[in-house]
């Protein structure tokens, strides 16, 4: 069989224990080099590759693929165009955006994701050979990630009422799950990654609506340069001012601060007095910002009065500084599994028995909300 028929033929039906993947790039050659990795890579089989947005919505009902890696920008019909047509043709596909590192394109990824896109990965600069090893690793785990929960439908923006729910026991939680804040929140630490910058937009958006944004915010999204800083203005338009934080700038409560791409966000001093700090000391948990040494440094500072949250995202981290937290005497809340794009990162809290509380995403706001008006 030729390459060409190989990279555009639906793969035969022993293939399709492994989850197929479509890739939807104009450029010849960045869909040959996605195709290929896809196909050595062993976890995954290649469904098709298109050119267009045209053919990537044509070929996306008739293949029924898993994922779908789609460029932003393209002719006849751009990727953000043909995204929703796309989960239209193709309704339990997870589709990553493929976006450049550019303020243009991180504006446009977070419209695809307000659109249903479930993730994104930062295509390289031109002529970067390193970066380009940088995105095959990026882009083939976080397919990976998504692959767990092919089959489903991404969580919706406006989810059906749960009962909040205890997080699972285990023998490292210092205090019993489901326990309640007994002091005033003086600091909201959050820490997301895949799937992170809706489930933040909703977050904020029920502490605003309940003008319940007393204390200083702080947020670890993992995401490179220039994204933080389109972030931060997305949270703003949620309601609550934000903006990427700057090394030792003093944290006003009712303000979010974002931990910039490519630095560590911790934070040193007491309540009232509660001071930023940057580094680009060496990443944790393969990220630059990092979720366990904000909440380590938010726990020293804080004490019981610290407020933490984990949201979705791949891998485990929050899950250490998380533990810190409890020992300082601090509370963790952790998005459920039903709601999160991904479940790595607060399913390795809750299963560590550090989360005093689990929740779908439209009852963390409020929760956070009641929690920062002093509610017990």
């Amino acid at each position: 069989m030729s390459a060409a028929a190989s990279m555009s033929d639906t793969p035969p039906p022993a293939d399709r224990r492994r989850p197929s993947v479509l890739v939807v790039d104009d450029s010849a050659v960045v869909r040959g080099m996605v195709a290929r990795w896809i196909e050595e890579d062993g976890r995954f089989t290649l469904a098709a590759t298109c050119p267009d947005g045209e053919q990537g919505v044509r070929r996306a009902g008739e293949l029924q693929p898993d994922l779908v890696v789609l460029d932003v920008e393209m002719p006849r019909m751009d990727g953000l165009t043909a995204l929703p047509l796309i989960l239209k043709a193709a309704p339990k596909a997870r589709v990553v955006m493929a976006s450049t590192l550019t303020s243009k394109g991180a504006q446009v990824t977070f419209r695809a994701m307000a659109l249903g896109a479930a993730d994104y990965a930062p295509k390289p600069e031109a002529g970067r050979v390193g970066g380009a090893e940088d995105y095959r690793r990026e882009l083939l785990d976080k397919l990976f990630a998504l692959a767990g929960r092919r089959g489903t439908r991404a969580p919706e923006r406006v989810l059906a009422a749960e009962a909040p729910q205890p997080a699972p026991a285990g023998p490292a939680a210092p205090a019993p799950s489901g326990r309640r804040g007994t002091m005033p929140v003086k600091l909201l630490a959050i820490g997301s990654s895949t799937g992170g910058p809706e489930a933040l937009r909703a977050v904020v958006a029920a502490i605003a609506s309940a003008q319940a944004a007393r204390a200083p915010i702080v947020v670890s999204q993992h995401m490179p340069k220039i994204f933080t800083a389109i972030l931060a203005e997305h949270l703003s338009k949620a309601g609550v001012p934000a903006k990427e934080a700057e090394d030792g700038e003093v944290l006003q409560p009712g303000s979010i601060y974002v931990a910039p791409g490519d630095h560590h966000l911790t934070v040193i001093g007491e309540p009232g007095s509660f001071r930023a700090r940057l580094d680009q000391s060496p990443p944790v948990n393969f990220c630059r910002p990092a979720v366990d040494p904000l909440f380590r440094s938010c726990a020293k500072a804080a004490g019981g009065g610290l407020l933490a949250v984990v949201l979705t995202g791949m891998g485990s981290d929050g899950r250490e500084g998380a533990r810190s937290v409890r020992e300082a005497g601090g509370h963790v809340l952790v998005q459920d599994q039903a709601t999160s794009v991904v479940w790595g990162m607060p399913g390795a809290v809750a299963e560590a028995g550090l989360a005093d509380m689990m929740l779908p995403i439209q009852d963390i706001g409020p929760e956070i909300a009641r929690r920062l008006k002093g509610g017990a």
